[in-house]
């Protein structure tokens, strides 16, 4: 899929009414959909528990919290970017606080401009991001498969008395013979002894 035809889930966390409106007047100039808007960090905190997004937008401050400990807090979900717009006497501190978690801070009162400057740093960052993902997942798969062969093996040695190197041989011989995946054969031998 071309970058012109992605689009980004959008999590909105605002309870100034005005300011939503001129908001997403402006997200809908970008490929920014669906969008959803909450109003407090804990009602953002309880729709992050039900579904992710691709950026979250935070404008600070809200009525339960400054959305900073958020905005830190939600960039440890992975694949999401958080901006966090900020009024402009606080910038400078916050960003001091919140850059080095990657959150993206931008002053209020800010432009049109500035904005979708803003989600075209976040859409790259987010394909980055994405490109992240792609890798780390099959690194993790083999490190799971790892495991699990290891675990394998240590209940072929303690039920059957194999040495390591005979138990390790054994689940290599088991996958070739049966066209399975050592991963399928360990999970098997787990099943049986345990």
């Amino acid at each position: 899929m071309s970058l012109k035809e992605q689009v980004y889930s959008v999590l909105f966390v605002s309870s100034a009414e005005r300011f939503n409106i001129g908001f997403s007047a402006v997200l809908q100039e970008t490929p920014c959909e669906p969008v959803v808007t909450v109003s407090s960090v804990s009602a953002a905190e309880q729709t992050l528990t039900q579904r992710s997004f691709d950026f979250i937008f935070i404008n600070s401050p809200l009525p339960d919290d400054s959305g900073v400990r958020f905005a830190v807090d939600s960039c440890r979900l992975g694949g999401t970017v958080i901006l966090l717009l900020v009024p402009s006497d606080l910038h400078d501190e916050v960003y001091d606080r919140v850059a080095e978690h990657g959150v993206f801070t931008l002053p209020k009162p800010f432009s049109r401009t500035m904005l979708l400057r803003a989600v075209s740093w976040m859409v790259s960052t987010r394909e980055r991001l994405r490109r992240l993902e792609k890798r780390v997942l099959p690194l993790e798969e083999k490190m799971e498969e790892i495991r699990l062969v290891n675990r394998a093996k240590w209940l072929l040695i303690s039920e059957l008395k194999m040495t390591e190197p005979d138990a390790h041989h054994y689940i290599e011989h088991q996958a070739m013979d049966r066209c399975v995946s050592k991963r399928s054969v360990a999970e098997d031998i787990i099943r049986l002894y345990t």
